[in-house]
Order: C-alpha cells, then structure tokens, then sequence
C-alpha cells in the first residue's frame, strides 16, 4: 500500500513538473512550486491594456485564485477587518465564489459565519486578514480552509459534503496556510490551530493522522518525490522537517530558519530549499534519516526572506525581499549570490509569492503593480504593470492558466491575457 501510494504521488509530481499547463488547482500551482510551462503570457497590461474581464469582490483576502473546469474559485472576507472601517468581529462573514472562467460573471457564491472569537483587526493583526487560505480543487472537490472555523468540502457546484475542525487555536497574526492533496488524503497546516499537521480523509473529513511540533509556521506543506517515495516538507521555527504523507511518521529534519515561517520550500532532483526571515536561506538533501543537519545540509547562506517563497529554475533560486524592493537569484548549488538587484520604482512590500512561466517571473506587490523579470540569472526588468484605477492591495499570487493570468486585488478580480 505505501509503495502504490509513494508511485501514485510520484507520477502526479512529475505530471506536474512535465504537463503544467491547464487548470491550477491549488497555492502555487501543480506541484506547489510556483512554476508553469504556460506560453504566451502577457508581459504588459494596466486598467485597459490587455484585460479580458474584471470581477468586482465582495470583500479583501489574501488566497490566491484556482481553477478548474472553465470555473474560478476564491474567497474573500467582509464585515469586520476592513481597512478603514474595522467594525465588529460579530460582523465577520467569509465567502466563498465560483465565476466563469470566461466572463467573469459569478455562478455562485457561498456565505460563512465564523467560530468566535478571532484574532483582533490591528496592528500585525492585519497582516492576514481573513480570507488568506488558497482552496484546494482535486477532481471534482473542492476544498478550503479557514482556520479555527475549520476545513469545508464542497463540489463543484457550491454543494456543501462535509466540515471538519482541525483546532481552536487562533494568533495575532492570523492563519494563512492552504490545504493540498495526497492520494486519499487532504493535509493541512493547522500550526495556528493546533500545532500539527493535520491529515483528513478528503472524502468524509475524518482525521487520518496528525503530527505535532508544528511551531509558528505559516507556509503551506510541499509534497516533494525524494528517490523510490515522495516526502511532505514543512519549513517550522527552528527546524525543517519531512514527513511520510501516507502515515504521518517523521523521516529527518534539520536545523532551519530560527523565527517564525511563512515561505514554502522549494525542491529539485532530491534537494530541499528554504529561506526565511532573520537572513537565512538553505539547502538540504533529502531521503534522510533522524536528524540530518551535520549530513545532509548542502549549504547554508546568510540571506532570506520573511514572506515570500521562492522559485527553483534551471539551477538558480529567485525571490523577493518582503519591504527592501529587491529581487535575489542564488546559485542553487552552493547558495551563492549571482545577482540581488532592486526594483524600481520602487514596490514597497511584496508579501505575495512569485510564479514563473513562459521564461518570465511575475513579482507582485502590495501596492505598487506588477514586475515581470526574466527567468535567468542575469537581471532585466522586462515590465512593470498597475492598475491605475484600483489602489487596493494586494498580497495574493498570481495564478496562470490557458495562456492567461488570474490576478486578484482586495477589490477585484482580473483575468489578464490577450483578448
């Protein structure tokens, strides 16, 4: 059974490195790291320029756009935590909206009353929001996630199947991480919530195995293939662990980002890569055992980001600093520096993660638009885009999909592309 299970996710991985293209069914992508093998992109576009449809939303988030079937799902918060108006928490309403892919037009749209209390509206409290899951499409399920308010399976169609609490556990920060899909199981990042990773059997929601020592870690887990089996890797305070997905038990782990996480890694051809805040990037090996810091740690660099996660492309990693406007490429075999260069104008935050396709890598800021940089290890600017006429932020990334880019702010909806 574990060998069938190791094959299957296996050649789903490797589906995904090799096909891409089509429906992006959850954070980041096939695969869930951030790269498409889409084509003919658009590298420009404003309010007018290059703009198939736009979707008015209900209200901000931070999830990112996933589709399937010629539909878009995503969610959005209104009622409380609204900038300007933060109002009551009794307010709090999640929704959850199906549009065509084609239009725009929204199919359907689905209301949530939250579990009170939640975690307050100001200071970092804001960073969040309410909204900040990605859903999760496999097959025809679709599944997300809103913290202590628990995880919802649905159809396609808008059909509630189940719900399931993975925990009461709420932070100042909020909870941020997304849902992904392992053979039978859905898994979920409820460190917020519980302290663990929690695995549910996505067709009925019940709790398959749970592992703990999940601490302040907001980035959503990477299945990644590691030889004969496919390893579950969650970047946490202090230490990078690999999980068995199948049954939970821990494989190694190693000394890692010594704050809190948000990135998700990155893995290639057997290595792991993590960066984070307090300037730290690394790469390790995997198929280990135990603790594999004096074994299997390939390189160590002082230099990292705090939000972002990066991209792995043709031996190279790039990403953003979160508030210093720049864009950093590393070597990926020694973590050396190739290029660090800043953006301009310049962006403020990027709290968003990077996508690549079609030889491009599309960097979105909170405030400030759009840059599209070259994938290669030599900087150049190839574009900078914003839409003049919603100053709203944005912290959500990009989703590609038949040849199109699904942008969304905290006000709208784009479908970006070439009419």
């Amino acid at each position: 059974m574990r060998n069938r299970y190791c094959v299957m996710a296996l050649a789903i991985s490797l589906c995904a490195v090799s096909a891409f293209g089509g429906d992006w069914t959850q954070f980041r992508g096939p695969g869930g790291m951030g790269v498409s093998g889409e084509t003919g992109l658009p590298v420009k576009w404003s309010s007018t320029e290059n703009i198939v449809w736009k979707a008015e939303l209900p209200g901000p988030g931070a999830s990112c756009p996933v589709t399937a079937r010629n539909r878009v799902y995503l969610t959005s918060y209104t009622g409380y935590g609204i900038e300007g108006n933060v109002g009551e928490q009794k307010d709090l309403r999640r929704h959850l909206l199906c549009v065509d892919r084609g239009t725009g037009k929204v199919l359907w749209k689905k209301e949530f009353e939250p579990r009170l209390p939640e975690h307050q509206y100001q200071g970092e409290g804001a960073y969040h929001g309410y909204a900040a899951s990605t859903p999760a499409i496999d097959g025809d399920k679709l599944y997300v996630f809103f913290g202590k308010s628990g995880v919802f399976c649905f159809d396609l169609d808008g059909h509630e199947l189940w719900q399931k609490s993975v925990g009461d556990g709420i932070n100042g920060w909020g909870s941020g991480t997304s849902p992904i899909v392992f053979g039978k199981l859905l898994i979920v990042n409820a460190s917020i919530e519980c302290g663990s990773l929690v695995a549910l059997d996505k067709l009925t929601g019940g709790e398959v195995w749970r592992a703990g020592d999940i601490r302040s870690a907001w980035d959503t887990p990477v299945l990644v293939p590691a030889g004969n089996r496919t390893e579950l890797i969650v970047s946490v305070e202090a230490r990078l662990f690999s999980f068995d997905p199948e049954s939970g038990k821990r494989l190694w782990d190693a000394d890692g980002i010594h704050r809190y996480v948000c990135p998700s890694v990155v893995g290639h051809d057997g290595v792991v890569y993590a960066i984070g805040g307090g300037h730290t990037s690394l790469a390790v090996r995997m198929g280990g055992t135990g603790d594999v810091t004096s074994s299997n740690v390939v390189w160590r660099q002082p230099k990292g980001s705090n939000v972002g996660s990066p991209i792995y492309f043709e031996g190279h990693l790039y990403w953003a600093s979160e508030g210093g406007g720049t864009v950093c490429c590393q070597n990926a075999a020694t973590g050396e520096t190739v290029f660090q260069e800043r953006l301009e104008p310049r962006p403020g935050n990027i709290w968003s993660s990077p996508v690549l396709a079609d030889g491009k890598m599309y960097f979105v800021s909170q405030t400030e638009g759009t840059y599209v940089i070259a994938a290669k290890p030599r900087f150049e600017l190839l574009a900078y885009n914003k839409f003049e006429d919603d100053p709203s932020r944005t912290n959500a990334s990009p989703a590609v999909s038949n040849g199109q880019i699904l942008l969304r702010t905290d006000r709208n909806l784009y479908c970006i592309g070439k009419k």
